[in-house]
Formats: C-alpha cells, sequence, structure tokens
C-alpha cells in the first residue's frame, strides 16, 4: 500500500501534525512519535524507514528538527 506522510512545520510548542493519506494522526515531538504513528497506520517497515524517502514530505526542516 503506497502511503503519503505529510509533516508539517513544527509549532510553537515544538510538535508536529503529522498527515497519513490526508488524515491526521496527532503530533508529533520527536522521531519516537513519528514512527509510533506509523506504526498504528501498519506502514510495512516502519521501524527502519528512511524518514528523507520520498514516502515523506517535509515542510520546514527535515527529520533532524524537532524544535520549534
Amino acid at each position: 500500500m503506497d502511503y503519503r506522510v505529510h509533516i508539517h512545520r513544527p509549532d510553537a510548542e515544538g510538535g508536529r501534525v503529522v498527515h497519513v493519506d490526508g488524515a491526521i494522526l496527532g503530533r508529533a515531538f520527536n522521531e519516537r512519535d513519528l514512527r509510533e504513528f506509523l506504526r498504528r497506520v501498519e506502514l510495512p517497515g516502519w521501524e527502519d524507514l528512511d524518514l528523507r524517502d520520498g514516502l515523506f514530505k517535509w515542510e520546514g526542516p527535515g527529520p533532524e528538527a524537532w524544535e520549534k
């Protein structure tokens, strides 16, 4: 199954809203949170996915940035 994961810019508290296939999953405050969302939607290989892969759309800074 082909997923589209959209991670928004960090908000005032440092969280990033995460969408998968247009559905809001919540706010991630770190990579661990993001991977938990991916696990919950049963994204294949969620543990080892390269977060810079074309599957992910990052607004603003990429996966190394989680603060404001």
